[in-house]
Parts: structure tokens; C-alpha cells; sequence
């Protein structure tokens, strides 16, 4: 894809976020399932990385390579005329700069970056490392001059034990992505818990992204508690598991 349409699909995706609250981005893992979530209306997309890793027999939580990962988003994003943002888990430990330049390369035009670092024993950077490095994105997104939509995620409640013990420190680590330049942040793990959801949506200014079930959440609950951006993360991928087990089923011998 060449520059000067990467930059419009990062324009659109911008566009978007403003237009839609929320903006519900369908978590796909492969051609078929973007075409079909794009055939469905759905104007823009986000390739997560434990659906992609289970299409491919590989593990999540960088279980594959940086390159493995482009060479696998490339064809996603050119079979489907939305933009597309791709979840590159930690930075599988490029430099930000080198991760910005191999996204846009491919197409790419958002990324989810989380705190948990994978690549060094599953430790999670302290806010101010963290903060750090979506500054280092998003002054590379500048200087490619492509508005890359950055979510910064952080995994404070999914380590927690009692996620309400950590609400003081994740939304001091929100706030700290939100000046660094995210564009959205995600604290994962807490889209069943209202009370939190507000508290983090009332804390920033920026779109705060939820992760919800297409099945078993309801979409107008998560605007009620102005969540503004939804994404799947793995659970599409397993609910037409579940789906396909539940048509097969009846042919088993």
C-alpha cells in the first residue's frame, strides 16, 4: 500500500473514533474473517494478536516474531478497503520507531502496545517505561508523518488479584499514556465491572477501549458507561468456535 493511502486509511480511523461512541473495531485474524466483518459494515478493523497466533499454531504473548506478525497482517489489510489496526502485543522488543515503520509498511494504521513485556519474563514495565514508549511511537508516527492510532493498553487489573486494589495506580498509568500521545487507552479485564469502567472512562479524555463478547455483552450498556472504543480481543474467535462446534456436533460419528 502506498504512503498516500496509508495516510488516509490513519485519517479515516481518526474520523472514526470521533464519529462513533463507541467506535466497535471486530478483533479478526485473517482474510476471511476481515472481509466478513468488513461485508458486514463495519468500517474499520483490528487483527488481534491471540486470534492471529491461534490461526496460525503459534502462541500468543509473542509467540511470534515481529516479522512473522507483518508478514501475517499484510494480506488482512489488503484484502479489506477499511483502515486496519493490528495489536502488537509489547513491541516484541523493536525500538518504536522500527515498529512504526514496519506497521505503516504493511498497511497498518493503528496498534494496541501493552505493559506486560513478554520477551523479558513477563514483567510489567513501570508507568513512566511504558508512558516512554508510546512517546517514542508517537513521535515516530509524526516524523513518518502518518497519524498512527495508538491504544495503550495495560494489563494492572489482569494481574491483579482484587482489581479494585490497583484502580488508583491504572488510572495514573492511563493518565500517563494519555499525555505520552495514546490516542485510547485499554485496561483490559474489567468489561464485566461497571464501576470500574466508569471510574476509568470519567478519569481521561481520550476514548477508553473495552473488550466485549458479541454475543453475551450489549453494546448500548457499554455507551451508558462511555466506553468509546470496543474490541473483541479473542472472544469473536471463540464464540464462532463455539458456534461451529454447535453445527458439527449432530455429523461427529
Amino acid at each position: 500500500m502506498d504512503f498516500r493511502h496509508t495516510v488516509e486509511r490513519a485519517q479515516r480511523l481518526k474520523q472514526l473514533h470521533a464519529d462513533f461512541k463507541p467506535l466497535v473495531l471486530p478483533t479478526v485474524w485473517d482474510v476471511w474473517s476481515a472481509r466478513t466483518a468488513a461485508g458486514a459494515g463495519f468500517p474499520a478493523l483490528t487483527v488481534g494478536s491471540h486470534p492471529l497466533a491461534d490461526s496460525r499454531g503459534a502462541e500468543d504473548q509473542e509467540g511470534q516474531t515481529f516479522e512473522e506478525v507483518l508478514a501475517a497482517v499484510r494480506p488482512i489489510i489488503a484484502a479489506v478497503d477499511v483502515p486496519v489496526s493490528a495489536d502488537l502485543e509489547a513491541g516484541y522488543g523493536q525500538k518504536p520507531a522500527d515498529l512504526i515503520a514496519g506497521l505503516t509498511e504493511v498497511g497498518g494504521v493503528g496498534l494496541n502496545i501493552e505493559d506486560t513485556v513478554h520477551s523479558d519474563g513477563g514483567r510489567v514495565r513501570t508507568t513512566q517505561e511504558h508512558a516512554s514508549y508510546i512517546a517514542g511511537l508517537r513521535a515516530a508516527a509524526d516524523d513518518a508523518g502518518i497519524p498512527v492510532w495508538i491504544n495503550g493498553r495495560t494489563d494492572l487489573f489482569l494481574h491483579a488479584e482484587n482489581a479494585s486494589d490497583v484502580l488508583d495506580e491504572a488510572i495514573e498509568r492511563l493518565r500517563a499514556m494519555e499525555e505520552a500521545g495514546a490516542d485510547s487507552v485499554y485496561p483490559v479485564r474489567i468489561q464485566d465491572n461497571d464501576e470500574l469502567l466508569m471510574a476509568v472512562t470519567g478519569a481521561v479524555g481520550v476514548p477508553v477501549n473495552s473488550t466485549a463478547h458479541p454475543v453475551k455483552h450489549d453494546l448500548e450498556r457499554f455507551r451508558r458507561l462511555g466506553v468509546g472504543r470496543i474490541t473483541y480481543g479473542p472472544l469473536l474467535q471463540l464464540a464462532l468456535t463455539d458456534a461451529m462446534k454447535d453445527m458439527l456436533r449432530p455429523w461427529a460419528p
